[in-house]
């Protein structure tokens, strides 16, 4: 069997309501993307602690999963009916039927980060037993180890952390950089996410590695300070959230900071140099990693 896959672009106001429609029109799955992902026009959204729920993006796209012989012009007909939207850009694509297990677990093998330190899927044997490996398998919430921005965080933590230090991971996803912390030695250690999928995911992945670390909503995060802070998210939530991270890491630690495209670096490092002496950046790619002593 196969299917049709219908993506609409929708701005911010109306993403929800063509959704919800798509879904009453017997769409079998819906989900809605920022348009503008992994370009410098990436708009985050997000909540904190006191804050607002998550928004939406500005530029959306609305991606909806029909069966085979579903009447796509009808559809589009039906939907201009129900939420009085006109002019709707729309394409259409044939989506083949296949093993979505094997096509998933394909796209994710061992990936290293030293030769001491490697992501690995479950389904995989570990190419070094004598590695700290991190088994990590891909789940709802971001951080495979695949980015660059994973990539820096994970090699800055193995080159820096030191034993028994306690560690704060702001923006945890996955849990990928608190199992790793906690694994190379980290003390007491912290990973909060916005998400509930993130928090649940984390704990599994903390479970599967043995790693002690805990998690939590951030109304719900101890509020002690840490020897070494990490937030591996975007550019306009580090800024935003840049006195509150300060003021969770000790006089002395360390914080390192990613999600920052190269032309965002200075800004962000002009920012926390109000609190910390920052290093200079480290690159992979199109992305940076910056780094910095409490005053």
């Amino acid at each position: 069997m196969s299917w049709q896959s219908l993506e609409i672009t929708a701005g911010e106001h109306v993403a929800e309501s063509i959704s919800d429609a798509l879904m009453a029109l017997g769409a079998l799955s819906v989900s809605i993307e920022d348009a503008d992902a992994e370009t410098a026009a990436e708009t985050p959204i997000f909540g904190e602690p006191g804050g607002t729920a998550p928004g939406m993006w500005h530029h959306n796209v609305v991606s909806a999963l029909f069966e085979e012989h579903a009447d796509i012009d009808r559809i589009m007909t039906s939907l201009t009916q129900t939420t009085g939207l006109r002019n709707l850009g729309y394409t259409v694509q044939a989506v083949a039927e296949q093993d979505w297990v094997r096509a998933t677990q394909a796209q994710f093998e061992p990936i290293r980060i030293r030769d001491d330190l490697w992501i690995v899927p479950s389904w995989h044997r570990a190419p070094n037993p004598d590695a700290l490996n991190i088994v990590l398998d891909p789940g709802l919430a971001f951080g495979t180890g695949s980015h660059p921005t994973t990539h820096l965080c994970l090699a800055w933590l193995a080159d820096n952390l030191q034993a028994g230090e306690s560690v704060l991971d702001y923006g945890c996803g996955s849990g990928i950089l608190a199992i790793a912390a906690k694994l190379l030695g980290a003390g007491d250690t912290v990973g909060v996410d916005i998400d509930p999928q993130a928090i649940t995911a984390s704990r599994a992945n903390a479970k599967n590695n043995h790693a002690d670390a805990r998690f939590f909503l951030p109304d719900e995060m101890p509020r002690a300070a840490a020897d070494v802070v990490v937030a591996n998210i975007l550019s306009n939530p580090l800024k935003v959230l840049a006195p509150m991270l300060a003021a969770y890491c000790k006089r002395g630690g360390h914080i390192a900071l990613s999600g920052i495209l190269r032309e965002q670096a200075e800004e962000i490092s002009d920012i926390y140099g109000a609190w910390f002496d920052m290093a200079p950046p480290q690159t992979l790619d199109s992305w940076v990693l910056l780094s910095g002593r409490k005053k």
